[in-house]
């Protein structure tokens, strides 16, 4: 007996359908067990259609019975006797076989909608943030260019020194307010584990008083930061200090120094 052509003939899957009679029955029943090939077949088609239905229809009663009852239909009691139509058993089997699949393309198509349905949805809140942000971040850029602009404002330029001569930055002082913007577009990103320290300056004798830290500067995008500044200062120096700051300025890392114009 040649067992792959038999297994390839269809005739297992009319057995699992329960559609055979007694006799064809019977005899792939021994088949099965002479031969592991064909069992390992009647189980892979059996396992096949469980899980074909448990995706297509959730809630089922899953039971192998319970599915080739419902598959089928209701269940007729045909005579031993009573001739068949192999072509119409055929065609049942078709027409179930299809059936499932229909089932299960259809679940597949739902769950794929809901997915997109959720992208979108994700999509729609992201822009609506980025909107959101976006407005927020106008409105801070219109509020500092009219403060920079005040008419108390003054301005100090701060070249770059001997460690960096490139540095350059501007100091915005408004004495009524007693506040001081530093625009440190024009220095690099410090190094891990230091940071930018503005110093306020008197000059005869010298004396840095510390004005505060340029915290967080690299994720700072527009690099102006506001500072407090209640002295008469004479000068502004930016220095590169260890995380936390100094207590007085490391003058061999002084990135920039500007002297405030008389007024």
């Amino acid at each position: 007996m040649d067992v792959q052509q038999y297994i390839a003939s269809g005739i297992l899957e009319l057995y699992i359908a329960g559609i055979l009679s007694d006799k064809e029955n019977l005899e792939i029943a021994n088949y099965a067990k002479e031969y592991p090939e064909i069992q390992k077949e009647i189980e892979a088609i059996e396992a096949s259609i469980l899980a074909l239905s448990k995706k297509a229809s959730p809630g089922f009663d899953y039971s192998f019975k319970s599915l080739m009852d419902r598959i089928n239909g209701e269940v007729k009691v045909v005579s031993i006797n009573e001739k068949r139509n192999p072509i119409m058993l055929y065609v049942g089997w078709a027409a179930s076989l299809l059936l499932a699949v229909g089932l299960f393309w259809m679940y597949q198509q739902n769950e794929d909608l809901k997915s997109d349905i959720q992208v979108v949805e994700k999509q729609n809140i992201d822009l609506e943030q980025q909107i959101a942000d976006t407005d927020s971040s106008l409105e801070e850029t219109q509020n500092l260019l009219n403060t920079l602009r005040d008419k108390n404002i003054s301005v100090t330029s701060l070249g770059g020194q001997e460690v960096s001569p490139t540095s350059y930055a501007k100091a915005y002082w408004n004495k009524e307010d007693k506040k001081v913007f530093i625009d440190a577009k024009g220095l690099p990103e410090p190094p891990e584990g230091f940071v930018y320290q503005v110093w306020s300056l008197k000059l005869s004798p010298l004396t840095p008083t510390s004005m505060g830290l340029l915290e967080d500067f690299a994720s700072d995008e527009n690099k102006v930061f506001a500072l407090n500044n209640p002295n008469d200062s004479e000068a502004f120096g930016i220095t590169l200090e260890p995380a936390g700051g100094s207590e007085s300025p490391n003058l061999e890392q002084l990135y920039t120094l500007g002297v405030v114009s008389a007024s």
